[in-house]
């Protein structure tokens, strides 16, 4: 994680690639696992996404921009974006 990331809060993981990957593979938790959550990322691939229930919060947790990562570091839907106004 950069600096810049780690005094703001959020996390140096992409929004959209942790969207795409639970809503296409969350129910075998990789999405945890891109998270670095090793642990519940083996959980939800044992119990196939906690019976769907567990994918479908996941899901609402992340589109709604609330999931953080290992790092407490919450991966926000704003990203990185910098803007560099020059007059």
């Amino acid at each position: 994680m950069n600096e810049t990331n780690a005094m703001s809060g959020e996390s140096d993981k992409s929004f959209i690639i942790l969207l795409l990957l639970s809503i296409f593979l969350g129910t075998l938790g990789i999405d945890r696992f891109y998270l670095g959550k090793i642990g519940t990322g083996i959980l939800k691939l044992f119990t196939a996404g906690g019976l769907g229930v567990w994918y479908l919060i996941d899901l609402i947790i992340i589109a709604t921009g609330n999931m953080k990562d290992a790092d407490g570091q919450v991966v926000s839907s704003a990203g990185n974006v910098k803007v560099d106004i020059q007059s």
